[in-house]
């Protein structure tokens, strides 16, 4: 038996106005060279100028991941030569990376797993080549673009583990807004590296690295051919070889080329942009802006509030629907209550409507006011929904609609005695099955009738006792 080893090299372009070193626009396009300046193309005699931003979002997707962050903002130089590479050299961190000695905490079925982060550091993205036969071009669009890269240590075992880590990662990036995280832009893409090892051996097999993965499916057919491909090598007595290889449509991966142990890139710290210190008072702000991150509200809503996995799971899907929710709390007493319209009402309009909770009519206030009602008992949780789908449609708060066409619950016991009375007078047919057959289905057709006539508004608790004792009424009044 074998041992899965696995880690991983996420690669995320930070979302910014302009580029890292240049004043070029960082936003996609379709027209090659279309946003580009004379740094992004490592022109002789123009030098960097470093990004404000994308230092905030990588110093900030760093706490997030609970990284040791460095005293200043220090840039280095990897140097290689490369077509996608105009200047001969990345601009990049490996002195003091943004963040050392991380964790990012994920759920896997119903166990907690920590995927330990060795570091996370910024760098620029290099251009893209697109191959044509017997020659390449390039389009330097992407080039000089803010990259985070985070490199998770050996610790993930299996597809299922490296692809929860993407997901619960992407799922990092969208609440902090650092990125959108598109992975059909090329915005989150990763390196695959596994090995297998002998169980109970402590020594790591050969690596095989797999590059420039931009979707989770790929990840895991990717991880999963590979386990079987190499074990079948190491079972008939063969060796794993030391090289790249590349994922095709197949499922399969394809040996692209041999990799040695360590490239010497000759870094060294980049002359041409000075360190700058990071003020303690500085880091704790951007500390102190950190939203909780999506495991933290789920155990919250699942051990605090008592909320089921499954309804806890889909409110924290995104941030923005877990902001929605905690604001409907904080005007509300019923959380089961809240959670019954997040789920049974606001959750599938948004699906249904096909838009985004910040699209969505109905703000947190109105939600909360209409359920309050609810809870108050002054409407019923059925009619209430059908007020919100109302609301939602003619685009009026929920409670100014109650207002004006008087939707507000009947409780009081002489209004649905005299409209039950009503009811039953003109289904004299029905009070006769009762009264002389006992059918007590009867009960369920008044109780239809009631809501009928009163459009809803009568309380069903209540109407339901005053219907029995009606027909007990008049059965006995039979006798």
């Amino acid at each position: 038996m074998y041992k899965v080893v696995i880690g991983l090299e996420v690669h995320l372009e930070l979302e910014t106005n302009s580029k890292n070193f240049s004043s070029a626009p960082n936003k996609f396009s379709n027209i090659p060279n279309d946003n580009v300046a004379t740094v992004d193309l490592g022109l002789p005699g123009v030098l960097p100028v470093v990004n404000k931003e994308a230092c905030r979002k990588a110093l900030l997707t760093a706490m997030a991941l609970h990284c040791e962050n460095p005293d200043e903002v220090l840039f280095d130089r990897k140097n290689y030569f490369y077509p996608d590479l105009p200047k001969g050299y990345q601009i990049t961190q490996v002195t003091k990376p943004m963040g050392r000695n991380g964790y990012l905490d994920i759920l896997v079925g119903d166990k907690v797993k920590r995927v330990l982060i060795h570091q996370l550091h910024l760098e620029e993205d290099t251009a893209s080549l697109e191959h044509r036969g017997k020659y390449s071009l390039i389009d330097y669009n992407r080039s000089g673009v803010p990259l985070i890269e985070i490199v998770t240590e050996p610790c993930i075992e299996s597809a299922e583990e490296a692809v929860t880590f993407l997901e619960d990662l992407r799922d990092v990036f969208l609440y902090l807004g650092v990125s959108e995280a598109k992975s059909n832009y090329g915005q989150m893409r990763c390196d695959v590296n596994i090995s297998l090892m002998e169980e109970g051996s402590s020594e790591l097999g050969v690596k095989v690295e797999m590059k420039n993965i931009n979707a989770f499916n790929s990840v895991r057919a990717a991880i999963i051919y590979e386990i079987e491909r190499q074990s079948k090598i190491l079972s008939s007595g063969g060796s794993v070889l030391q090289e790249t290889r590349r994922i095709a449509e197949d499922g399969k991966t394809y040996a692209m080329r041999e990799k040695v142990d360590a490239v010497d890139y000759k870094y060294f710290v980049e002359p041409n942009i000075p360190p700058v210190k990071l003020e303690k008072e500085y880091l704790e702000e951007l500390r102190n802006s950190l939203s909780k991150l999506k495991l933290d509200r789920y155990f919250r809503y699942v051990d605090e509030l008592g909320i089921s996995v499954e309804d806890a799971k889909a409110l924290v899907r995104t941030r923005k629907v877990a902001d929605y929710f905690e604001e409907v709390l904080k005007n509300t007493k019923d959380v089961n209550l809240v959670v019954n319209f997040m789920m049974s009402a606001i959750l599938s309009t948004l699906n249904k409507l096909e838009i985004d909770i910040d699209n969505l009519f109905i703000t947190p206030e109105m939600l909360s006011g209409l359920i309050n009602l609810v809870d108050e008992g002054k409407i019923s949780l059925d009619h209430s929904k059908k007020i919100l789908y109302k609301a939602i449609d003619e685009k009026i708060e929920p409670v100014k609609l109650i207002e004006k066409e008087n939707l507000t619950q009947i409780n009081d016991e002489d209004s649905l005695l005299k409209l039950i009375r009503k009811v039953m007078d003109d289904n004299l047919e029905q009070v006769r099955q009762y009264v002389e057959e006992g059918n007590m289905h009867v009960i369920n057709f008044f109780i239809g009738q009631t809501m009928k006539v009163s459009n809803r508004q009568a309380n069903p608790n209540k109407s339901l006792e005053i219907i029995k004792e009606e027909l007990e009424r008049r059965k006995n009044e039979r006798v």
